[in-house]
């Protein structure tokens, strides 16, 4: 199996890259984000390679990371998700966004992509929450917010501001990610007005 190529980008199509590789011309699949993150023709490049192999043929997509390859392999695991959803969802939203939409259970910024439909999008957030390669990016403060808001366990001026910030026209991702950050700076026993108060402040950077 090929895992990673490295060599010069020939040419480009609609949706892959000919990278030449000693002489031997790969034909890569990739997403939009990942085509428009290359170099032109006749300069050097490095892609992650994942590799389908079917009777009838050899297919390679290519990844500008290793954590946008896994996510490639874990949106496949989703009732209704092959490859060429996969590549649209990556083609959308740069992995840590995705990784932001599933932590959050935000099924409308995955519903963007062209050709996901509400159903298969909180499919994806619902069953990718505890698998995502990448949380990384996401403050681990604003998941357990967004987990305890879903589960009715947040306290309740957290709550409460949150659902404030949701009703002056924001978010809910981008209110539970504020709230976050407000309560960890003003600590545990806040209470709503302050919350919001600064929740505003952290929208406003």
């Amino acid at each position: 199996m090929i895992g990673k190529l490295r060599g010069v980008i020939d040419s480009y199509g609609e949706d892959f890259v000919i990278l030449d590789v000693g002489g031997v011309g790969y034909l890569v699949h990739c997403s939009a984000r990942t085509l428009q993150a290359l170099p032109e023709a006749g300069e050097a490049a490095a892609l992650a390679i994942e590799t389908h192999v079917r009777e009838d043929q050899i297919r390679l997509f290519g990844f500008q990371s290793e954590v946008e390859r896994e996510w490639f392999r874990l949106l496949q695991t989703v009732q209704g998700v092959g490859t060429k959803v996969a590549l649209a969802v990556l083609s959308t939203l740069a992995p840590a966004d995705l990784a932001s939409a599933v932590a959050m259970r935000d099924k409308a910024m995955v519903a963007r992509t062209p050709g996901v439909g509400p159903k298969v999008a909180e499919r994806i957030v619902t069953e990718l929450k505890d698998k995502g390669p990448a949380f990384a990016a996401i403050d681990p403060a604003v998941a357990k917010l967004s987990g305890a808001l879903e589960d009715k366990r947040a306290p309740r001026p957290v709550a409460d501001a949150v659902s404030a910030l949701v009703n002056l026209g924001y978010g809910q991702p981008q209110a539970a990610a504020a709230i976050a950050a407000a309560a960890r700076n003003a600590g545990e026993d806040a209470d709503t007005a302050k919350l919001i108060r600064l929740g505003l402040k952290e929208l406003s950077k």
